[in-house]
């Protein structure tokens, strides 16, 4: 196990980033928890001050789209950036509307990107090691119909990744990916419930019971109900290790199965 570090987590009021959060804290990390708005703060002090974690949780507001809230995410001296913030947009490709295309990248892409760039140039002025964690997914690796957009921001977040971990490497500043299969944290859920914001039968090709249909195939099953704790899990012993794979595909029959996908790629017809 590697040594106490300072950890900000981004998208720490919910899911994966809450649970990291409260496990890192018990295994004695010092965790920055940024949550995206003010009620998230109020509701996540109280549970870390019920699990009497005062000394090892600080909750921050941080909308990674904020640029004051990133201000003072950027004043703390941290050893880890864990950039685990993100939303999702659902629905077919060739009908979603583009300002929300754009709102996706911004808070999967641009935003984290931003952060990343500004807590490297801090470090390497410092002359300090450093390391930077993003929440992928396992659809940064494959692209199930319906989330095309979503993933496709995943996609470009491993490219991002991938570029910084060479490019940082001499400055001694480590760059990883976790990649979640599909957990039950509510995300999925929500994230397929989003397209009917805008998916309408009478101007859409795309009906929504088609829609729904195809999301319940993949969330429906048990591979799609995954329960979260072995993600978290995997997540408080990646996060602060000064070792590892870059890439961190969890569980293992997920990346078993995009392995496969990834041969099957170069036969596919069109």
């Amino acid at each position: 196990m590697s040594t106490t570090k300072t950890i900000l987590i981004t998208g720490a009021g919910s899911g994966f980033g809450e649970g990291t959060a409260f496990g890192l804290a018990k295994l004695g990390h010092k965790v920055i928890a940024g949550v995206q708005i003010s009620p998230q703060v109020t509701a996540m002090r109280l549970k870390v001050q019920e699990a009497g974690l005062q000394d090892h949780i600080e909750v921050i507001k941080l909308d990674i789209l904020d640029k004051y809230d990133v201000a003072v995410a950027l004043s703390y001296d941290i050893d880890v950036l864990f950039s685990n913030a993100g939303i999702g947009e659902s629905g077919p490709v060739f009908e979603i509307p583009l300002d929300l295309v754009r709102g996706n990248y911004e808070t999967n892409v641009f935003a984290p990107l931003n952060l990343s760039q500004q807590f490297a140039s801090k470090w390497i002025k410092a002359g300090k090691p450093g390391k930077i964690v993003f929440t992928s997914s396992m659809g940064g690796l494959f692209t199930p119909s319906g989330y095309g957009i979503y993933v496709s921001t995943k996609h470009a977040l491993e490219a991002v990744a991938e570029a910084l971990a060479d490019e940082l490497k001499p400055y001694n500043i480590k760059v990883q990916t976790v990649n979640p299969g599909a957990y039950l944290t509510g995300y999925n859920e929500t994230m397929a419930e989003n397209a009917f914001r805008w998916l309408d039968d009478e101007k859409n090709f795309t009906k929504r019971a088609d829609m729904k249909a195809n999301f319940d195939a993949l969330l429906g099953t048990p591979q799609g109900r995954l329960d979260p704790e072995e993600m978290i899990n995997a997540m408080i012993q990646i996060v602060p290790a000064d070792t590892g794979k870059f890439r961190n595909v969890v569980p293992q029959f997920v990346e078993d199965m995009l392995k496969e996908h990834q041969l099957q790629a170069w036969e596919n017809q069109i």
